[in-house]
């Protein structure tokens, strides 16, 4: 019986049908739940881009800098503007895919679809869905660690702080839809944005970076310096390129959305103001402290006072944007082991406790992948090697594909050049996978070979 609620095999006739029935599906979904005390079709495409502006708009804004330093200004900017109009464009695709089948819930529908039906592809696309969010949350537990040893001078072991921080988003995350979560994704995104603001004005207006040496000035290269290392550089690619690819929940947001159609409004308004942002930090940050002085985060390169009032106003960040990742998990394992049940919608004891059973379980594991994996750009690193690669590239350049079935992909000399790119993005994102995880791996053990923070489940401080 639990088999059966955890995954519905598409109907071929479903998948290769050209009409589009979003508005009728969207419509009677709304009107089935409109009796139910939990309703999830309620929001609005302001609430959508807030949801995405608080996802985008998170900690690892502070690693561009560090990119930047290793791959030179010119580079750096011209990655991340790709980066980005890559995502917008599969984000975009990924839209029109689940305005074609509304009764989407989750990637791993889609996963199942573009291969064919297939109920190993829904089992292993599950398997990478919530592997990559409670990565997430782990990356969470790391900053929150390191936050409060910022800013209390390491007053307790970190194995301490990285527990209080997930057991504080516990509760966060126990809110059951979205819509719920909205205005403090609002209040998150604007808080980081002031972290971000003030670090900005900190570092230029401090005499000198933290860890100056007199008479050695920051250095600022527009290219890569001699001797940088490929695994450096693919880092550096890595870590832009995790901050932009969110298209993994962009189905869930589309599942909670009223209309649909207007999804549009909400990723243009996100793509424009993080590209903006993403930009101006990373070229500002490594202006003034160059590649010496330059750490990741970059709160990291702030004189002591300066860091820990930025670092601060990153808090409702480091515990939304996790609490975020774990309710997406939780919607997703909770509707289908009660998928026909009264419990879904409703407030039952039954309910409620299993929700905050895969609630705790996915933040207990969290915790544990933070002190495996104590290291913030090596944490980068491998959630874009293992899981961007199919949630960033490889599924997005399928999803184009599969709506463009046989001869109609290359119809038109326009169409025929699309194709091409989006064959392009699924070696891409091949490549990400196979030479993204050896860099990884590579960068975590010479990580532990520098003794940057101790060993694994460590109480030594890893302080900015």
């Amino acid at each position: 019986m639990l088999e059966d609620s955890l995954h519905k095999p598409y109907l071929k006739d479903d998948l290769y049908s050209d009409e589009i029935s979003d508005v009728e599906s969207v419509n009677h979904q709304i009107q089935s739940e409109k009796d139910n005390e939990i309703q999830f079709r309620t929001c609005s495409w302001q609430k959508t881009a807030a949801l995405l502006f608080s996802e985008y708009i998170c900690l690892a804004i502070m690693s561009f800098p560090w990119s930047y330093s290793v791959l030179g200004m010119v580079p750096g900017v011209l990655v991340t503007i790709g980066v980005a109009a890559t995502v917008q464009y599969t984000s975009l695709v990924l839209w029109r895919f689940c305005l074609k089948h509304p009764q989407i819930q989750s990637v791993c529908d889609i996963g199942q679809m573009l291969f064919w039906g297939a109920n190993w592809a829904w089992y292993a696309t599950a398997v990478m869905f919530v592997l990559n969010n409670t990565f997430i949350q782990g990356l969470h537990c790391l900053v929150g660690a390191k936050l409060l040893n910022t800013l209390t001078n390491s007053a307790t072991c970190t194995i301490t702080f990285s527990a209080v921080t997930a057991i504080v988003c516990f509760f966060v995350s126990l809110p059951r839809t979205l819509s719920q979560l909205s205005a403090l994704g609002i209040f998150s995104a604007v808080t980081m944005g002031i972290a971000v603001l003030l670090s900005l004005i900190f570092v230029a207006i401090q005499d000198h970076p933290f860890g100056f040496i007199e008479g050695k000035d920051p250095i600022v290269t527009m290219f890569p310096i001699k001797g940088t290392t490929f695994v450096s550089g693919m880092s550096a690619f890595l870590n832009i390129t995790y901050t932009f690819v969110g298209q993994i929940t962009i189905p869930s947001f589309i599942a909670e959305m009223k209309n649909p159609k207007d999804f549009p409004k909400a990723l243009w308004a996100v793509t424009i103001a993080e590209v903006i942002v993403f930009t101006v930090c990373g070229a500002v940050m490594y202006h003034y402290t160059g590649n010496q002085y330059v750490t990741s985060p970059a709160f990291g390169s702030l004189q002591p006072t300066f860091k820990k009032i930025a670092f601060s106003f990153a808090i409702p960040t480091i515990i939304f944007l996790g609490a975020l990742y774990s309710s997406v998990t939780a919607r997703f394992v909770f509707f289908r082991v009660f998928e026909k049940s009264r419990h879904r919608h409703s407030n039952t004891f039954i309910g409620w406790a299993s929700w905050a059973g895969i609630i705790g379980a996915t933040w207990a594991t969290a915790f544990i992948i933070a002190e495996v994996i104590p290291f913030f750009t090596d944490m980068l690193s491998v959630m874009s090697s293992l899981f961007d690669c199919w949630f960033g590239f490889i599924f997005w350049g399928m999803t184009y594909l599969t709506l463009n079935q046989g001869a109609k992909k290359w119809a038109t000399p326009l169409r025929s050049f699309e194709t091409i790119i989006n064959y392009g993005l699924i070696l891409l994102g091949i490549f990400i996978l196979g030479p993204g995880i050896y860099v990884s791996v590579q960068s975590i053990i010479d990580s532990y070979h520098a003794n940057l923070v101790g060993t694994a489940f460590s109480c030594a401080t890893n302080a900015l």
